[in-house]
């Protein structure tokens, strides 16, 4: 049997799946290869937060 039996079944029962959450995954990864150069942690959280909040 499959280690995502459980995720899979979740689907059929309550038709939710993950998809904000990888979207969301996706938006950050791609917002993070544009400031590359940024060293300043509290400022890149606090334009995270300003942006997806």
């Amino acid at each position: 049997m499959s280690p995502h039996y459980r995720e899979i079944l979740n689907f059929f029962e309550n038709r939710s799946t993950n998809a904000s959450a990888e979207s969301f995954n996706a938006k950050l990864k791609a917002f993070r290869a544009t400031l590359r150069g940024v060293c300043d942690v509290k400022f890149f959280l606090f334009r995270v937060a300003k942006i997806f909040a």
